[in-house]
């Protein structure tokens, strides 16, 4: 895989970071929680386009709804990004170990199951941060809070698990008989 970056790379990445814009509109109720796709989405990324552009393009896609969608700060945004893009880049980072290139299913399924885990991880840790350290409420507030908020992430954690490798199982022979797999990896 190519270290450049052409208009070709560009557009794939804006492409795939305004698909995880437009999937987090789409939410259903499952258990006290509300599941979305998006996550799904930034794991797709880095298994189509690699580490860092996947990275990008899932970090973008979930930034730029948060700037539309909800009003707060450059830190929210920032950390958005930086959550989402490690979701990515930690899948593509798998998938694309030892030259495998993202074309062995076990190890896509392994990837994508680290990569969301690495984002509830991490959302728990921005959880407990900004409760402890923000918000400066009591500690028994911050756990409640992230215990709280641990249901809804695992949920949408196993839907990406399960939709991402299934997706891009099913993309993958439309995009390589268009040649269009070899362009996004360039």
């Amino acid at each position: 895989m190519s270290k450049k970056l052409t208009l070709q790379k560009i557009v794939f990445m804006a492409i795939l970071a305004a698909l995880v814009f437009v999937v987090t509109f789409f939410r259903f109720p499952l258990l006290g929680s509300k599941v979305h796709f998006a996550n799904a989405i930034c794991l797709i990324s880095g298994l189509l386009l690699g580490p860092v552009a996947g990275g990008v393009a899932a970090g973008l896609g979930s930034m730029l709804y948060d700037v539309f969608f909800y009003p707060s700060d450059l830190l929210s945004y920032a950390v958005t990004f930086i959550t989402k893009f490690a979701m990515a880049w930690v899948c593509g980072k798998i998938a694309f170990a030892a030259d495998k290139g993202a074309k062995n299913h076990g190890w896509n399924i392994t990837a994508c199951v680290v990569g969301a885990w690495t984002y509830v991880a991490l959302y728990m840790l921005k959880t407990y941060l900004y409760q402890r350290f923000i918000y400066v409420v009591p500690m028994d507030t911050v756990w409640a809070t992230v215990l709280a908020k641990f249901p809804a992430a695992a949920i949408n954690a196993v839907a990406a698990m399960v939709a991402a490798p299934i997706l891009y199982t099913a993309l993958l022979p439309a995009l390589d008989k268009a040649h269009l797999l070899e362009k996004m990896r360039q």
